[in-house]
């Protein structure tokens, strides 16, 4: 008696860019609160959650009538300026500044790039194979993992393992209980994950790939479900993972995202230790085990 909900807005393998836009107005109006914006509070009746669509749109400086537009969905002939004005009024972050942007004024994708495969340049790959000692793996878009170093493969598991669709963050994630183990903070990676797919969702909302990567999430996870409904944004940047290895214990690691400047949207991601600490020697434990540590890893047949 499963339930199967959809909570992602479809048209022809498409998610619904005026339902996205929507939705995303109406998610970051109802967080903020009148005091939050300097307005004064008339008690605690008030039929809606956060800020009533007059308050936004006088905060905005625009029409109560041309606000309510744009967040039914109708985001044509809206000007980057007003965009600014309302993005300022619902404390927009800069990922969710872009993210309602690109709802508002979508870019235009040709549909065979959108469906063709992503490819690793050669010398990227030489790079990764290079890097000694430091777990690196390269994205693409939706998450894809495209391409990882013998040390990514000790730490996270060997992908090579898996078929290539299964090569994704939020299938790992959400689709795979040994990741569960693996993340000390399951959640906030969870977290992380679906507002990294809402952010991709709103460069490129006539992805087929992506719309079904949503939907069968949304079918197989109660967790991906919640939390697509938020409707959070999140750029990779930096930060700090904890890490429960099944050989050499917990890892404390750093890690880097950098974009790649080559018009693919691709990602490079490293991860490394402090100098001198336990994850440290923990990583060089792994390096020094070579191929036995990437057999125990999270994606091998160890544990798999």
């Amino acid at each position: 008696m499963d339930q199967q909900p959809q909570p992602v807005h479809e048209t022809g393998g498409a998610l619904d860019r005026r339902a996205e836009l929507s939705e995303f107005l109406r998610t970051r109006r109802a967080r903020l609160k009148p005091e939050d914006v300097g307005l004064p509070h008339f008690g605690r009746h008030r039929r809606v959650p956060g800020l009533r669509r007059e308050e936004l749109a006088q905060l905005a400086g625009v029409s109560v009538a041309y606000y309510t537009r744009l967040e039914q969905g109708n985001g044509r002939n809206v000007s980057a300026e007003v965009l600014d004005a309302i993005a300022r009024a619902l404390r927009l972050t800069d990922a969710e500044h872009a993210h309602l942007t690109h709802l508002a004024k979508p870019k235009q994708h040709k549909k065979k790039q959108v469906a063709r495969t992503e490819q690793v340049r050669p010398a990227l790959g030489q790079l990764l194979d290079s890097i000694d000692g430091v777990p690196a793996y390269v994205t693409g878009r939706r998450s894809d993992i495209l391409a990882w170093n013998r040390m990514a493969a000790a730490v996270f598991g060997d992908w090579s393992e898996l078929p290539v669709q299964e090569r994704n963050w939020a299938r790992l994630v959400f689709l795979r209980p040994e990741y569960r183990d693996l993340f000390v903070d399951w959640d906030q990676k969870a977290s992380d994950m679906v507002a990294y797919l809402r952010m991709d969702a709103g460069c490129h909302p006539d992805d087929p790939r992506l719309s079904a990567l949503v939907g069968e999430l949304s079918v197989k996870s109660e967790e991906f479900r919640r939390l697509w409904a938020t409707h959070d944004v999140k750029e990779k940047g930096y930060g700090v993972k904890r890490l429960r290895h099944p050989l050499v214990g917990e890892l404390t690691l750093n890690f880097e995202s950098f974009r790649l400047a080559d018009g693919t949207e691709q990602s490079l991601l490293t991860y490394y230790a402090e100098p001198g600490s336990p994850s440290a020697e923990a990583l060089r434990l792994l390096a020094s085990w070579g191929a036995d540590a990437t057999k125990a890893g999270t994606g091998g047949p160890a544990t798999g």
